[in-house]
């Protein structure tokens, strides 16, 4: 029995302190498949989510889904705790470590590697051995550091849930809400500002970066919701996707830069479909996203907005080859996290977030940001 109870204490603690240097301290992503981590994360997710799916659409689905984030971070912190506890407390029990008070069996070194880790002081439980007490000190000092390097890890994760959120909320009054690149491109024109799109496109080239590092080095920011209903990073960068699709295909405009800025969001797209492991699939329902009546729909709406569009023949299955490199990864990754994608064109008339207020039916005296009302060509 004192063999089983060594090897157990071995995986009981080796396991979880690999586990916290892959999430908490190693910057690159992991390559190896059997992570702890990882295993929480599909177990707990598809619970989670089956349960979602029963809850009818709106914002107490969305109000559930947001609480699985901090929620499952919690959790996985409590599982690293209790496996190390329980390690020491099997490694103790297997070297038969002498103890002086009551309750030492099983339980009473249990208890005995609960006081080290947490460094609480009680004296019920005297360590009488040498190597007990160096194995106390041995916990303290890592339980100490362990739960340091948790404590650290918040602010760090939620300074990169912050930045994300930040650019998230940006485009609200550029892009409508849900954004979609047809208003983005018509709002820009309307204003006579297309001529700074290159400056959007690299702003939004660096955030498609961020978003790529941040979330290879924690994943769990994934599963963390924006903070409204039809927002969420996924449909952020399917729009700007969508956007350099249409600049590169449509607009007789400099398109490098939408070249560079899309192969940075497509890049982000594929490698976030990789570690999150959402196979891109061919779903039950598919759903085009841009028919060629959409298409000729935003086609009129440009022009008339100003802009010149190149008229070629092959417009339509150039438009299809670019979207192909990407969809197939956004729509995995919408199946996988419940995300909307965001459509080309916006689905009805609304007015954006800012514009909205649950303590009114209508906010006085501010207008919309589009000359003569909120998607008018639509």
């Amino acid at each position: 029995m004192r063999p089983v109870a060594l090897i157990l204490s071995f995986v009981l603690i080796l396991v979880p302190l690999a586990d916290a240097f892959e999430t908490i301290l190693q910057p690159r992503r992991v390559t190896h498949r059997y992570r702890l981590a990882r295993l929480f994360y599909r177990i707990d997710w598809n619970v989670w989510r089956w349960i979602a799916v029963k809850l009818p659409p709106g914002k107490k689905r969305e109000a559930f889904l947001g609480v699985f984030g901090p929620l499952s971070l919690l959790m996985l912190f409590a599982i690293w705790v209790i496996s190390l506890v329980l390690g020491f407390g099997f490694l103790h029990y297997g070297l038969h470590s002498e103890v002086h008070g009551p309750g030492q069996g099983l339980g009473g070194y249990i208890y005995l590697s609960g006081v080290a880790f947490f460094t609480l002081g009680f004296a019920e439980l005297v360590p009488g051995a040498m190597t007990t007490r160096a194995l106390g000190v041995i916990e303290a000092g890592l339980g100490f550091g362990f739960l340091a390097a948790i404590i650290s890890y918040l602010p760090v994760l939620y300074g990169a849930y912050s930045r994300r959120e930040t650019a998230i909320s940006l485009l609200d009054a550029r892009a409508g809400s849900p954004p979609s690149a047809a208003e983005l491109l018509l709002r820009l024109a309307r204003f006579g500002s297309l001529d700074h799109v290159e400056k959007f496109l690299e702003e939004w080239e660096v955030w498609s970066a961020e978003l790529l590092e941040s979330h290879l080095s924690f994943p769990v920011l994934s599963y963390y919701r924006s903070q409204h209903d039809n927002q969420s990073w996924l449909a952020t960068l399917t729009m700007i996707l969508d956007t350099c699709t249409l600049l590169m295909v449509l607009c007789k405009h400099n398109t490098y830069r939408a070249q560079l800025t899309y192969a940075m969001a497509r890049h982000a797209a594929v490698d976030l479909s990789l570690v999150l492991g959402t196979r891109p699939r061919n779903l039950a329902v598919p759903v085009n996203r841009l028919t060629v009546q959409t298409r000729q729909q935003i086609t009129a709406a440009l022009k008339e907005a100003g802009i010149d569009i190149r008229e070629t023949p092959d417009v339509d299955a150039r438009l299809a080859e670019l979207r192909d490199a990407y969809e197939p990864f956004v729509r995995a990754l919408g199946d996988e996290f419940l995300f909307a994608l965001p459509p080309f064109v916006p689905a009805e008339v609304s007015a954006d977030n800012w514009q909205r207020s649950s303590w009114m039916q209508k906010t006085p005296g501010i207008g919309t940001l589009t000359q003569g009302g909120p998607n008018e060509h639509f």
